[in-house]
């Protein structure tokens, strides 16, 4: 149990007034008609038009070559992880998976979908702390983890409520390391983050780069129009 009121981690942290939400399912008239199509032209299937049309779309608005759906953000996840686990350390025996006996870090404040693929594929998880500007993974904790765990090759990062980490630091520690990185942008499609001096879509900024459609996690970003 954790102490609070105490604990000298949450010195000056005033608990929120009201509760924050996640970002609410929207519905804007088409989806049922869209759903009724799928079903009437017999594409309830992992193949279609639709599918295909969704994959070039999205692949056009991040600003990617390719984009490939599968059935939620967590199978694109494991689909990532062990995708980077062969590229690192080859292709796995048939009762094994592609990280046995490998250390991966990982965010420490996120949803479990991003780290279980790293226990799917027999890794070994170590979790970098978080700091206070995004509630991301910290850059100078990662620097550190390097320092323990040489030899660490994958790092698995997510974007906290939409709000994209310090990915040209970590992009930066990551090469120096020749580590790839697995990018779970599930909760932050539609944000920008300034890479090298341009404005650049999250979904992009890694090795493997996940997004979702999960009603909680879709929302309308608000830009300055001018």
């Amino acid at each position: 149990m954790i102490d609070i009121k105490n604990d000298i981690r949450f010195r000056g942290l005033e608990p929120f007034a009201n509760r924050v939400w996640l970002s609410s399912p929207t519905m804007h008239g088409d989806e049922q008609r869209w759903v009724d199509d799928a079903i009437q032209t017999n594409w309830v299937s992992t193949v279609g038009r639709n599918i295909d049309e969704i994959e070039q779309q999205i692949a056009k608005y991040v600003g990617c070559r390719y984009a490939v759906a599968l059935s939620a953000g967590t199978a694109a996840l494991h689909l990532a992880t062990k995708l980077a686990g062969e590229k690192l350390y080859g292709q796995a025996r048939p009762n094994a998976g592609t990280l046995q006996g490998h250390t991966v870090f990982c965010s420490d404040v996120t949803f479990d979908a991003s780290i279980n693929p790293v226990a799917y594929e027999d890794g070994n998880a170590v979790f970098i702390d978080t700091e206070r500007d995004t509630w991301n993974m910290d850059p100078e904790a990662l620097r550190k983890a390097f320092e323990l765990y040489p030899d660490t090759k994958l790092i698995v990062i997510a974007h906290l409520y939409g709000t994209p980490g310090k990915m040209e630091e970590i992009r930066k520690i990551a090469d120096e390391h020749g580590a790839l990185i697995v990018e779970d942008a599930a909760e932050s499609l539609g944000a920008k983050y300034m890479m090298k001096g341009q404005w650049v879509e999250t979904g992009t900024l890694g090795d493997y780069n996940c997004i979702s459609f999960n009603g909680n996690n879709v929302f309308q970003p608000v830009r300055d129009a001018a």
